[in-house]
Order: C-alpha cells, then sequence, then structure tokens
C-alpha cells in the first residue's frame, strides 16, 4: 500500500498512468468494449482490467492523480449512443460528475460516434476496462501537465 494512494489504483495502471505523456489519451471502457483487441493497437498495447468496480468509482481514482490536458478543446470524450447523439446515458452522467470534481470545474464530455471512438481508442496510450456493464461507459481521457519547478 501507498499512502495518499487511492487503493484501486494497481500497479499496473499507476505505471499506464505515469508512462504516459502529455497529450496521450487512456480509454476508460465498460465490460462490453472490445477491449482486448483495441488495446492490442494501442501504444503500450496494455490493457487493464479492473473488474467489480463501477466506471464512477474506477474514474474518481485515475482522475485523482491523471492531470486532465488543458491546451486542447476537448481533452475528456464519451462514446455516443447509437441513434440517439443526445441521450446521456447515467453511467456517463456520473463520470461527467466525477471529472467535474476532479477538475473543480465543468468540463463536458465531448461525444465521439462509436465507430470513430473504437478508431480513437486505438490511438490511445493504453486500455482500462472496468468490470461496469452499463453500455456506453467509454471514455478518453487526454493526459496534461503539472508545472513545477526541478528540485
Amino acid at each position: 500500500m501507498l499512502k495518499n494512494i487511492d487503493p484501486v489504483l494497481s500497479a499496473d495502471l499507476l505505471w499506464v498512468l505515469a508512462a504516459m505523456g502529455h497529450g496521450d489519451d487512456l480509454a476508460l471502457v465498460d465490460a462490453n468494449h472490445p477491449a482486448e483487441k483495441i488495446a492490442r493497437a494501442t501504444t503500450s498495447g496494455r490493457l487493464v482490467r479492473l473488474p467489480g468496480l463501477s466506471m464512477a468509482r474506477a474514474a474518481r481514482a485515475i482522475l485523482s492523480v491523471l492531470p486532465i490536458d488543458d491546451f486542447e478543446p476537448q481533452p475528456a470524450r464519451r462514446m455516443l449512443v447509437v441513434g440517439d447523439a443526445m441521450a446521456i446515458p447515467e453511467v456517463q452522467t456520473q463520470v461527467q460528475a466525477e471529472l467535474d470534481q476532479a477538475l473543480g470545474h465543468s468540463e463536458p464530455l465531448a461525444g465521439i460516434e462509436r465507430f470513430a471512438f473504437y478508431e480513437a481508442a486505438k490511438q490511445a496510450f493504453a486500455v482500462v476496462q472496468v468490470g461496469d456493464p452499463r453500455p456506453y461507459g467509454c471514455f478518453l481521457f487526454r493526459k496534461g501537465v503539472i508545472a513545477g519547478e526541478a528540485g
């Protein structure tokens, strides 16, 4: 165990989050997502599984350590509902709340069509698959920077 680190963040997940660079995307997906196939195409080729967690709980843990890019528009994206692009399922509302809480302000999730989401996820650094079975629980988070001084 580590101090001040959410226990949901496994060693594999912490490695992925630390290894990502500014502008890299993390695909956070539900149990229905073709995660094995998509993960093989990512930069790292890694799939990290978080079974037994809700999407909101996984997002909260990840967002507790992952800075979100504030240099580009739409750093946080969601998969659009097929046939109803205006629909926002409960799982997406819950993740939106976690994102807003982590940022301290509202940053609306931009929508991406299903197959465009799959292609964008292949360009991500890695895929994190949560055991949440609710459809459309698929998100992309772009990593930002933490400004500081050398020690």
